[in-house]
């Protein structure tokens, strides 16, 4: 079961400002990626469910943390239904992520005190997923919704929104930037910022170098920004 409150998860994921996000089926070198993200400033980290080991990584990965380092806060991505939710939400996941807003999956969540970020592309989806008592809605695909201008077009008559784009963030000042200024409370980073390269070279360095390049980026530009944190 969780170990984390949902209202602590949303305050640190809102905090610090970046989600990272991967798959990886080799359990040694999850929890290298984990560690590397960690060492870069995250404390929230979504391990994605696009895989056939997913179940059993993640398993052992919340185990592992759960004793190397508490603070961790582990949670899992790229869940489209409810009963899977549950078998994660049982192994111990933090928050549950999707890639569109399922209701079934707001009602578990809901009832074990969960955060679910559920993925959202028009206004509609993110009132009818608030409404449903998602505190942080998931803007996915950000870029192919329209970018940044999409995030400062529904933010001008709904300030409330909290929204985090994933997918079309890049690992650069200037795409972190414009999504915060845009009105973005944070933002998700998967292979932009845990490249197959550098797992490939087992480069976990420069993982944890440019995780905290994006924490220090989302920190600079929220000085302008509609979010403050």
């Amino acid at each position: 079961m969780a170990r984390f409150m949902r209202l602590d998860v949303v305050n640190t994921l809102l905090d610090i400002g970046v989600l990272p996000l991967f798959y990886n089926g080799d359990l040694a070198t999850a929890i290298e990626l984990v560690s590397a993200c960690v060492r870069g400033g995250a404390r929230t980290i979504e391990f994605t469910n696009r895989g056939e080991l997913a179940y059993p990584v993640f398993t052992e990965l919340v185990k592992h943390f759960a004793k190397a380092d508490p603070s961790v806060i582990l949670g899992i991505g790229s869940i489209v239904d409810a009963p899977t939710a549950a078998l994660f939400i049982a192994a111990g996941a933090n928050f549950i992520v999707s890639p569109s807003f399922n209701p079934e999956i707001s009602l578990l969540t809901n009832r074990r005190k969960i955060l679910y970020l559920p993925g959202c592309s028009t206004e509609n989806e993110i009132a009818t997923a608030e409404e449903w008592g998602a505190e942080i809605c998931k803007i996915f695909p950000g870029e192919a919704m329209g970018g940044p201008g999409f995030i400062s077009a529904v933010m001008a008559p709904c300030p409330w929104h909290c929204l985090m784009p994933t997918g079309g963030v890049d690992a650069t000042e200037a795409s972190i930037g414009e999504w915060i200024k845009s009105g973005a409370a944070a933002v998700g980073l998967g292979s932009k910022l845990i490249s197959s390269q550098a797992v490939k070279d087992k480069d976990y360095d420069d993982i944890a170098a440019n995780m905290a390049q994006c924490v220090g980026w989302v920190e600079k530009a929220r000085s302008g920004s509609i979010f403050s944190g």
